[in-house]
């Protein structure tokens, strides 16, 4: 193994030495604490420190680096206290993500670092996000996210490598090719000779390098980061290293030929870094002894502070609280927006304002918040000079230039990753999902990182996503669907619904400013079909807070979107039905209070919506109202909607399939009962 010190001084190679020979003593540590049962999992990196202490000391401190769970080196070269690394470890209150994580499942704002999880490959394109946030800034800083050999066969490496090149992002992708993944070799992986050969289909820039090497690692990514800043393009780095323990603890390693860890046993990032130090006389064997005995004593100080804490006392009220960031954490201008409160039908409305189509209020929504939040970027398949599908943003480029509305290649989960990363920088950022049914490609980016990580490590993502949804257009089964109750199931998210024009522009600009990942479904049925009264102002409607269409005494209908529209034109033909009627408007989280008083004014109760039966938002309303109400009914609570069938194509089936085709044989039901 060859080492080239560069301009490197003594003082400078001897830190690396302690920087590299600290996880590998952390994790020899650590194996005998899993053997003696103190801890219970552990992915060791020995045999890789090189690569993540050497990428580390190539960053500048404040540059975000997105590691996986081989990578203690990036944890400790950005000094993170090791006792506090330990309760983290341990599942500790005072660790890193209150016991709510894993390992290295976890983040920190302050020191750059953002936690990974279990899928891997999204790490990938938060790191574009981080990059273009760095872009628009016009700061010279890039960010770096690692990768597994395994990792690169995922679609989200291709998605984030794509979108990197396509936007000129400074962002290097540091692949750890160690061979396995978990046990599959790497013949069984990929058909390419090298992984950085793959570089140059995406129009960047590679190279493949020793990854055992630490001064190679160190002087490579510095002068890669130095290239990427100065011509604004990504980099892909593959490094060739070797996986000396199993993937984690309790795999073990017989899945390996033993001579391979003969061969990589002779390449030790640790052992070789240290003979070359020798050799060179910039250290002796009493001063490396010296050094593993301060490190031993620092690790043993360190354990004893991260092992002395007490056992977790579970508080139910603050897990329920930090599922969402407070608005107080992130916005203190909030409180001189304008409430616009619109919830009961006697409710005055503001006299100033104009008569709009549902698309013109979303449209004049987005347009307002664009002036009110110089941060905020819109990103999105043809939303630029095209305007979008529904020309919701026809204009938008010419007044507000195409680095704040941005055209996106087709890739759902790379640019809800780079969202985040943009979020993770400060900025605001609004999706648009071309159809709502495309949403399946990004949704792991959504349920496992938008969602979560607040409640995982404390950092908030500031993204909108706008979803148009729903059947009756003949569009068939993949641009039809309504796929709310996907994610009215994950905690961390909002999910909004507006029916009408005046709940729309409301509810987007408070999303808007909603430090949270908000979901903000629009019906396109609904977009040119249906007009009303929208005010002039820039208003928030409440999120979280449902809307009585109009009071009733025979039966409540609780529904929200084109559902809403439904129940006013049967109300309206049968003057004889008395309906009490109720927008959810947010179905995520619910305003139970309004439902319960709707049961109240009723008796009986029909919960209607678009979705379909099966798993829908009405199960849980029933459900709900019969748990908390039932003494106040007078029927069983009955559910009206769509078949469950994909949505059909053709007009007339697609009538027959909607829970509106129903509706008349439900009331009849619990007028009757």
């Amino acid at each position: 193994m060859q080492f080239h010190r560069n301009n490197l001084s003594n003082e400078q190679l001897a830190d690396f030495y302690k920087k590299l020979l600290l996880p590998r003593m952390i994790e020899e540590k650590m194996l005998v604490l899993l053997r003696q049962g103190k801890i219970s999992k552990w992915f060791s990196g020995i045999g890789q420190e090189a690569i993540a202490v050497g990428a580390t000391l190539a960053l500048q401190p404040d540059e975000w680096i997105m590691p996986l769970h081989r990578n203690l080196g990036v944890f400790t070269t950005r000094n993170m206290p090791l006792h506090k690394l330990f309760m983290q470890w341990q599942g500790g209150a005072d660790g890193y993500s209150n016991g709510r994580e894993r390992s290295f499942h976890f983040g920190s704002k302050q020191h750059h670092i953002c936690g990974m999880i279990s899928h891997l490959g999204p790490q990938l394109s938060i790191a574009d996000g981080v990059a273009l946030a760095h872009k628009l800034k016009r700061e010279q800083k890039l960010s770096l996210a690692f990768t597994g050999e395994g990792g690169t066969s995922e679609g989200d490496f291709h998605e984030a490598l794509n979108v990197a090149a396509v936007w000129n992002l400074p962002v290097i992708f540091l692949v750890e090719n160690n061979g396995y993944g978990l046990s599959t070799p790497t013949n069984e992986q990929y058909r390419c000779e090298n992984l950085v050969d793959r570089a140059k289909g995406y129009g960047m820039e590679g190279v493949m390098i020793d990854g055992n090497n630490i001064l190679t690692v160190y002087d490579t990514i510095k002068g890669v980061r130095d290239y990427c800043i100065q011509q604004q393009r990504p980099y892909l780095i593959e490094c060739k290293t070797f996986r000396m323990r199993g993937h984690e603890e309790a795999s073990g390693i017989k899945y390996v030929p033993p001579h391979l860890f003969e061969v990589w046993k002779e390449k030790d990032p640790v052992v070789n870094y240290e003979n070359y130090l020798l050799n060179e006389t910039v250290l002796t064997n009493e001063s490396t002894q010296s050094i593993k005995d301060a490190i031993r004593n620092y690790i043993e100080e360190e354990l004893a502070i991260g092992f002395a804490v007490p056992s977790i006392v579970v508080n139910t009220a603050n897990e329920l609280k930090d599922v969402y960031a407070r608005q107080s954490m992130v916005d203190s201008k909030r409180s001189a927006i304008k409430l616009v409160d619109n919830s009961l039908p006697d409710k005055q409305q503001p006299a100033t304002g104009s008569e709009m189509r549902l698309v013109n209020a979303i449209s004049d929504g987005l347009k307002q918040s664009m002036r009110q939040h110089p941060n905020l970027i819109l990103m999105g398949q043809d939303i630029a000079e095209y305007g979008g599908a529904f020309k919701i943003t026809e204009g938008f480029v010419d007044m507000f230039g195409k680095e704040r509305v941005r055209n996106t290649p087709l890739c759902e989960s790379a640019i809800v990753g780079a969202a985040l990363g943009l979020s993770m920088e400060g900025f605001k950022v609004m999706m648009e999902m071309q159809f709502a049914d495309f949403v399946s490609v990004g949704f792991n980016q959504i349920v496992n990182n938008l969602a979560k990580i607040h409640y995982r490590w404390g950092q908030n993502a500031d993204v909108v996503i706008r979803m148009p949804t729903g059947a009756g257009v003949g569009a068939g089964p993949f641009h039809s669907q309504s796929n709310e109750a996907w994610f009215v199931h994950t905690p961390g998210l909002k999910v909004v619904y507006p029916s009408t024009p005046m709940d729309a522009k409301g509810l987007l600009i408070a999303a808007f400013n909603d430090p949270n990942p908000v979901l903000y479904f629009e019906h396109k049925a609904l977009y040119r079909s249906i007009s009303g009264h929208v005010p002039d102002d820039y208003y928030e409607i409440e999120i979280g807070k449902a809307k009585v269409v109009q009071y009733g005494e025979d039966i409540s209908v609780i529904t929200y979107g084109a559902g809403v529209h439904w129940a006013l034109e049967y109300a309206n033909a049968h003057k004889d039905i008395s309906l009490d009627i109720t927008d959810l408007r947010t179905l995520l989280p619910l305003d139970y209070d309004v439902i319960k008083r709707s049961v109240q004014r009723t008796g009986k109760v029909l919960v209607l919506h678009e979705d379909t039966l099966t798993g829908g938002v009405g199960g849980e309303i029933a459900a709900w109202i019969s748990e908390h109400c039932f003494e106040m009914m007078d029927a069983p609570v009955v559910r009206c909607a769509s078949l469950d069938t994909p949505v059909p194509f053709n007009i007339e089936l697609e009538k027959n399939f909607l829970a509106k085709s129903r509706l008349d044989a439900c009331v009849q039901k619990l007028i009757n009962y």
